[in-house]
């Protein structure tokens, strides 16, 4: 007999960050008993209002303790891992996090028995020179030989209220006269709704997708960085010079923008921009996409003017002329 939700334990790593408040609040909506795993339990509490009494349980767990994984994922019924950086500090290296991270998780679910939904990123490649990319594949190559039947989620750019995209960008136009374009800004890119990513992993729980199967997950349509960075000024309404700086050059400030607490631009992200970020061709006509999940995808325009317009002149208000 199938358990219903209610039955169902689901231990989401990483579950307090930006993606992970999007799929928490999705399982809760769905009746599912969650159990939060993050280094910091109590700057997790944030997520106990989303469910009912009871239902969302923080608890402590860092990848680096295996202890810690396997304690957080005992009597778990499903396994849902999350955890992801973008750049790199002394205690977070993209290895020890993206890769060996992820085979903790997936060696803890194998052996309570308990399925696995993993998230990984478009771009996901062992031969690339960008050490993110590389982590990532080296981190779906784990997870398969440990779960074989885990389903790994691949988003490219993900949007949504607190993203780290939108609103980093829409900072910095806010104070400086111009935005960078990293290699002319011709980068193709498909972003994605936190909210999509986290119907997709409700799809993966409920079994609507194909076990042991990548999906890619993109939104309804694909821009160029440019094309972003316009859409971004205007909605914010401000005008910005959009300066193009070739890879190579781009490399010199990212070196020592990397050594800010929040990098603006790391050496390794300008790697990442060297190649497109949107579905595949073989992703699409498998149809391992959020189409094939059974979801619509969200427009930015649907969602992005609504977190954006604090950066405006005028916030949410319009100036009128007189």
């Amino acid at each position: 007999m199938t358990a219903t939700p209610t039955e169902t334990l689901i231990t989401v790593f990483g579950g307090s960050g930006f993606l992970g408040r999007h799929v928490v609040r999705a399982l809760a909506k769905r009746g599912y008993r969650i159990r939060v795993a993050v280094r910091r339990p109590d700057l997790a509490f944030y997520l106990q209002p989303a469910g009912q009494v009871g239902q969302i349980h923080a608890v402590q767990a860092n990848l680096r303790h295996p202890a810690s994984v396997d304690a957080a994922v005992r009597d778990a019924d499903v396994v849902v891992n999350l955890v992801g950086i973008l750049f790199e500090r002394a205690r977070q290296r993209f290895d020890t996090v993206q890769a060996f991270g992820a085979e903790a998780c997936a060696l803890s679910a194998a052996a309570h028995g308990a399925r696995l939904v993993h998230i990984s990123a478009i771009g996901a490649d062992e031969q690339s020179r960008s050490h993110y990319a590389r982590s990532k594949a080296v981190g779906e190559k784990l997870v398969r030989a440990a779960v074989p039947g885990a389903t790994i989620l691949r988003p490219s750019i993900v949007f949504g209220p607190e993203d780290a995209f939108f609103n980093r960008f829409a900072a910095i136009a806010r104070l400086a006269p111009a935005l960078p374009l990293i290699g002319g800004g011709h980068t193709r890119f498909q972003p994605v709704f936190a909210g999509d990513v986290a119907a997709a992993v409700v799809a993966a729980i409920e079994g609507r997708a194909t076990p042991g199967a990548v999906y890619e997950l993109g939104g309804p349509s694909v821009r160029s960085f440019k094309e972003l960075m316009q859409y971004l000024l205007a909605t914010i309404e401000r005008r910005r010079l959009l300066l193009p700086i070739p890879f190579a050059l781009a490399k010199l400030p990212a070196f020592f923008l990397q050594f800010l607490p929040t990098p603006l631009l790391t050496p390794d992200q300008v790697e990442l921009l060297r190649h497109d970020n949107v579905v595949s061709e073989e992703a699409k006509l498998a149809r391992r996409t959020l189409d094939g999940l059974g979801i619509t995808p969200t427009t930015m325009e649907a969602v992005v003017p609504s977190y954006l317009h604090r950066f405006r002149k005028a916030g949410q208000f319009r100036v009128r002329s007189i």
